[in-house]
């Protein structure tokens, strides 16, 4: 047990760059994650670290040591993936983040349906719009929802959601139907989390810059404005497919609607899913796209 004393903390330590983050990682205290590491390189009679005020990073040595550690760590997953195999079912520790709408709607209830299947398997759910570190937060994997700007994740494709903009049809009498994207200086356009509308237009992106009297980083309330005729708004299906189905909102310029966007399941490039994690993101990617949004 002696060669492996220090072993855990110094991965964690080169994969979060940082002492402090992989004493949260861990659940234990920093001064015992800088002891167990120091520790590691006396035994070894090797520096593994460049350590700075602003940033920890590997030195060569440590770099071929963590290769191999993590080889043997993934071997340790490799065998508790063997044995869950066996037993048939998963068990253990879940932890993952999502959206905090998206989370509630279609997330959460999946989650907990899977639970009652699984009932050896325990979960922890972040409902946030931050977009936290996986590595750093120990998370098992995250839902994104969109284009994915992070390459140093890998990515399962869950399923997909479509971009309308939208408006009451009491908006629409009053002040007119724009045709093209120019006329959207003419409307009131609800802002988001952005203030710049995506469109696809002649085979080719084309972002559009709007402006409003209203910005607000709730769906929900920008539906609701939309409905009450303030505005126009650029909203995912999720949020307003009843609405189009009653036509309380309409959807408008549809011919430069963008490509539906992925809805995926990210987690890190250099962990392997343990059978529970994968058999967890192979439920969501069969149970999300047979979801009904007017059932919920």
């Amino acid at each position: 047990m002696f060669l492996w004393e220090g072993v855990t903390e110094f991965v964690a330590v080169a994969e979060t760059e940082s002492f402090t983050a992989a004493s949260k990682r861990l659940g234990i205290s920093t001064a015992q994650v800088s002891r167990q590491v120091s520790a590691l390189e006396n035994r070894l009679n090797t520096k593994l670290f460049y350590r700075t005020t602003r940033k920890v990073s590997l030195t060569e040595e440590g770099n071929v040591y963590y290769q191999h550690c993590r080889q043997v760590l993934d071997g340790l997953e490799d065998a508790e993936r063997a044995i869950s195999n066996l037993r048939g079912k998963p068990q253990g520790l879940i932890k993952l983040t999502a959206p905090v709408t998206y989370g509630e709607k279609y997330i959460m209830p999946l989650v907990n349906d899977f639970m009652l299947q699984y009932p050896e398997v325990e979960v922890t759910i972040d409902l946030t719009n931050r977009q936290v570190d996986l590595v750093e937060g120990s998370f098992d994997l995250a839902i994104r929802l969109g284009r994915l700007t992070s390459s140093s994740m890998m990515a399962k494709r869950l399923t997909s959601r479509t971009m309308y903009v939208c408006a009451s049809p009491a908006y629409l009498q009053k002040f007119g139907i724009p045709h093209s994207l120019s006329e959207l200086r003419q409307h009131n356009c609800l802002i988001g989390n952005y203030d710049h509308w995506r469109f696809q237009e002649s085979g080719k992106e084309k972002s559009i810059r709007v402006s409003g009297t209203l910005n607000c980083n709730s769906g929900y309330g920008l539906r609701d404005a939309v409905i009450k005729g303030i505005g126009l708004a650029q909203l995912p299906d999720y949020y307003i497919d009843k609405d189009l189905e009653s036509g309380a909102i309409v959807p408008i310029l549809t011919n430069y609607q963008e490509p539906d966007e992925g809805i995926w399941a990210l987690y890190p490039h250099n962990r392997h899913l343990s059978p529970k994690v994968r058999m967890l993101v192979d439920y969501l990617a069969e149970q999300l796209p047979h979801i009904s949004h007017y059932d919920l």
